[in-house]
């Protein structure tokens, strides 16, 4: 409902409403409203079930605050408000129940913040001033930038190789120190560390996305992903390991094309296993980068995950990153590693456990807790390569475009021309 990535439009649109059980409430509600410069004839009587039949014929304010007494399932009927309020609105929800969990799970829904009754004046106005700063900030999105969206997917050759590690570095690097508006898509459904690398709970977003591809939209997105700073939002999953992946790839297509609309970047943490079910989903994926290490195992995977790469993703420009590498130490060298591949390595990120330990223990990626470290250096470099990439491609595409007339002739035909025009001027 509220996301830094959505502009909301507030044009036609109430700026304040609230949906509250209690008379109590209400009491405390319209003096600060009045305060606010708001109607306080909006402060209406009936719960979340009122705001949702109410908003369902007319169009959502541009902040709503809504009670949850009377809800017997609060996610679900929280779901259901999302279905009928417009991109951008700022939800405040009131209720009853002190659980922690109930909190996280209604922040990762997307609901701006979560009050406790009875409400006091003071608890309220911080709650609606903090609503309304939300809401008049200026979006990531906005600017007017026209730039290309990047896809970038991080597979691993072999489990353990550090492509999580890489993939939420790289998410948090674009977001953080290139200010780019990145989405993170954990594909590992049972067994992903996405969210756990952020010290996330990664909620039922990407779950509930397989299970009903057609709801997929610009406002599910805002609704079902958690948000890891001001540009950063992941969509991942921790499925019962008994629950089989029951999906056709459809909800996979329809997230990455959501992506595309409302992030500049995008990175996707790639099981190999994906490559063999879904290859739809390189289809739009501008690099792909391939982590490896320097062991037999992983040499003859990087092999067949190269060729499946040239089959099926040719468009996509390959990075083959090194990680873990310890000198002297690997079971084989990397040049003995490039010869067998036929491909360079074009990265080769040194092995610091004590890097990956602090990274953990601090809840953060790697990139971020460890700047100075010669790993974080690496990884930065994959970025401004991946960056670079696009901006190259861009170049090439201009000058393709904007290339004279001697740039579509054949330069070989038209040298050999003019020296046998010179030969018959001579001989005459």
């Amino acid at each position: 409902m509220n996301a830094p990535w959505k502009s909301g439009n507030g044009n036609g649109r109430e700026q304040f409403a609230v949906y509250m059980c209690d008379d109590a409430s209400l009491d405390v509600l319209r003096p600060i409203v009045m305060e606010m410069g708001w109607a306080p004839e909006k402060c209406y009587k009936g719960g979340l079930r009122n705001a949702i039949q109410s908003l369902s014929i007319t169009a959502s304010p541009n902040i709503l605050m809504v009670d949850l007494s009377e809800s017997g399932d609060p996610l679900s009927d929280i779901n259901a408000l999302a279905e009928v309020c417009e991109p951008g609105t700022v939800v405040i929800a009131v209720g009853q129940v002190n659980d922690v969990r109930l909190y996280r799970d209604l922040i990762a829904s997307g609901i701006h913040d979560y009050l406790l009754k009875p409400l006091t004046p003071a608890q309220v106005r911080d709650a609606m001033s903090q609503a309304q700063a939300v809401f008049s900030a200026p979006r990531a999105s906005e600017g007017g930038s026209s730039k290309q969206h990047v896809s970038t997917a991080v597979i691993g050759t072999r489990g353990g190789v550090g492509a999580s590690t890489i993939a939420t570095s790289l998410a948090w690097m674009f977001s953080a120190d290139n200010k780019l508006p990145t989405a993170l898509l954990d594909l590992d459904i049972h067994f992903g560390t996405g969210a756990l690398c952020l010290d996330l709970e990664p909620g039922r977003g990407l779950t509930d996305a397989i299970e009903n591809p057609s709801r997929i939209d610009g406002l599910f997105i805002e609704r079902a992903m958690i948000r890891a700073n001001d540009n950063l939002a992941i969509l991942s999953a921790e499925a019962p390991i008994s629950t089989p992946l029951m999906t056709d790839g459809a909800a996979f297509m329809q997230l990455e094309e959501e992506f595309r609309e409302a992030f500049e970047t995008t990175v996707i943490d790639m099981p190999r296993s994906m490559l063999i079910n879904f290859p739809q989903l390189v289809t739009d994926v501008n690099v792909v980068v391939v982590v490896a290490e320097l062991t037999l195992a992983s040499a003859r995977d990087t092999i067949r995950v190269l060729s499946w790469l040239r089959a099926n993703a040719p468009h996509s420009r390959v990075i083959v990153v090194a990680n873990k590498v310890q000198t002297g130490v690997g079971e084989i060298s990397k040049a003995d590693f490039e010869a067998s591949i036929e491909t360079k390595v074009e990265l080769t990120i040194p092995f610091d456990p004590k890097a990956a330990a602090l990274a953990a223990k601090l809840g953060q990626t790697f990139i971020d807790a460890n700047r100075s470290t010669r790993a974080a250096s690496v990884m930065r470099d994959l970025g401004k390569t991946i960056l670079n990439t696009i901006d190259e491609d861009d170049g090439e595409a201009g000058a393709r475009k904007g290339g004279s007339l001697l740039d579509k002739l054949d330069l070989k035909s038209l040298m050999s021309g003019l020296g046998n025009k010179k030969s018959e001027a001579a001989a005459s």
